[in-house]
Protein backbone atom coordinates (compact mmCIF):
# COMPACT_ATOMS: atom_id res chain seq x y z
CA UNK A 1 0.00 0.00 0.00
CA UNK A 2 2.86 2.37 0.83
CA UNK A 3 4.51 1.63 -2.51
CA UNK A 4 1.28 2.39 -4.35
CA UNK A 5 1.06 5.76 -2.59
CA UNK A 6 4.67 6.57 -3.50
CA UNK A 7 4.01 5.62 -7.11
CA UNK A 8 0.92 7.87 -7.20
CA UNK A 9 2.94 10.79 -5.80
CA UNK A 10 5.68 10.21 -8.38
CA UNK A 11 3.16 10.09 -11.22
CA UNK A 12 1.60 13.38 -10.08
CA UNK A 13 5.00 15.09 -10.00
CA UNK A 14 6.05 13.72 -13.40
CA UNK A 15 2.73 14.53 -15.09
CA UNK A 16 2.64 18.06 -13.68
CA UNK A 17 6.22 18.86 -14.56
CA UNK A 18 5.80 17.26 -18.03
CA UNK A 19 2.89 19.62 -18.79
CA UNK A 20 4.80 22.57 -17.29
CA UNK A 21 7.78 21.92 -19.56
CA UNK A 22 5.45 21.67 -22.55
CA UNK A 23 3.79 24.97 -21.66
CA UNK A 24 7.25 26.55 -21.65
CA UNK A 25 7.93 25.20 -25.15
CA UNK A 26 10.31 22.46 -24.05
CA UNK A 27 9.90 18.71 -24.58
CA UNK A 28 7.88 17.11 -21.79
CA UNK A 29 9.92 13.91 -21.89
CA UNK A 30 12.91 15.90 -20.62
CA UNK A 31 11.60 15.51 -17.05
CA UNK A 32 12.40 11.79 -17.26
CA UNK A 33 16.11 12.21 -17.97
CA UNK A 34 18.30 12.81 -14.89
CA UNK A 35 20.43 15.97 -15.04
CA UNK A 36 19.00 16.91 -18.44
CA UNK A 37 15.71 17.78 -16.74
CA UNK A 38 17.55 20.28 -14.55
CA UNK A 39 19.39 21.71 -17.55
CA UNK A 40 16.07 22.25 -19.34
CA UNK A 41 14.51 23.77 -16.20
CA UNK A 42 17.37 26.27 -16.00
CA UNK A 43 16.78 27.08 -19.66
CA UNK A 44 13.08 27.66 -18.95
CA UNK A 45 13.87 30.16 -16.19
CA UNK A 46 16.69 31.71 -18.27
CA UNK A 47 19.52 31.05 -15.83
CA UNK A 48 23.16 30.59 -16.89
CA UNK A 49 24.67 27.15 -17.32
CA UNK A 50 27.03 27.53 -14.35
CA UNK A 51 23.98 27.29 -12.06
CA UNK A 52 23.92 23.60 -12.96
CA UNK A 53 27.18 23.13 -11.06
CA UNK A 54 25.68 24.74 -7.97
CA UNK A 55 23.09 21.95 -7.86
CA UNK A 56 25.90 19.45 -7.29
CA UNK A 57 26.98 21.10 -4.02
CA UNK A 58 25.10 19.87 -0.92
CA UNK A 59 23.00 22.51 0.88
CA UNK A 60 23.87 25.08 -1.79
CA UNK A 61 21.65 23.09 -4.13
CA UNK A 62 18.65 23.70 -1.85
CA UNK A 63 19.12 27.46 -2.08
CA UNK A 64 19.53 27.37 -5.84
CA UNK A 65 16.50 25.09 -6.23
CA UNK A 66 14.36 27.54 -4.29
CA UNK A 67 15.68 30.43 -6.41
CA UNK A 68 14.92 28.44 -9.55
CA UNK A 69 11.39 27.72 -8.33
CA UNK A 70 10.88 31.42 -7.57
CA UNK A 71 11.86 32.25 -11.15
CA UNK A 72 9.64 29.46 -12.47
CA UNK A 73 6.67 30.70 -10.46
CA UNK A 74 7.13 34.21 -11.79
CA UNK A 75 7.42 32.96 -15.37
CA UNK A 76 3.98 31.42 -14.98
CA UNK A 77 2.48 34.46 -13.28
CA UNK A 78 2.34 32.89 -9.83
CA UNK A 79 3.40 34.67 -6.65
CA UNK A 80 6.85 33.93 -5.25
CA UNK A 81 5.27 32.06 -2.32
CA UNK A 82 4.04 29.47 -4.85
CA UNK A 83 7.68 28.40 -5.18
CA UNK A 84 7.68 27.27 -1.55
CA UNK A 85 4.83 24.93 -2.50
CA UNK A 86 6.83 23.59 -5.45
CA UNK A 87 9.71 22.99 -3.07
CA UNK A 88 7.81 21.41 -0.16
CA UNK A 89 4.72 19.84 -1.78
CA UNK A 90 5.71 19.11 -5.38
CA UNK A 91 2.97 16.48 -5.83
CA UNK A 92 0.38 19.24 -5.32
CA UNK A 93 1.99 22.29 -6.92
CA UNK A 94 3.55 20.80 -10.09
CA UNK A 95 0.13 19.55 -11.29
CA UNK A 96 -1.38 22.96 -10.45
CA UNK A 97 1.28 24.64 -12.57
CA UNK A 98 1.10 22.10 -15.40
CA UNK A 99 -2.64 21.53 -15.65
CA UNK A 100 -3.86 24.92 -14.42
CA UNK A 101 -4.66 27.87 -16.64
CA UNK A 102 -1.38 29.72 -16.01
CA UNK A 103 0.61 30.65 -19.09
CA UNK A 104 4.35 30.77 -19.60
CA UNK A 105 5.83 34.24 -20.10
CA UNK A 106 9.45 34.14 -21.21
CA UNK A 107 9.88 37.84 -20.42
CA UNK A 108 8.55 37.77 -16.85
CA UNK A 109 10.96 38.41 -14.02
Amino acid sequence: METLFQLAVLVLIIAGSWKTYQKAGEPGWAVLIPFYNLWVLLRIVDRPGWWFIMFLIPLVNLVFMLLTFIDLSRRFGMPAVFSVGLFLLPFVFWPILGFGNSRYNSLAM
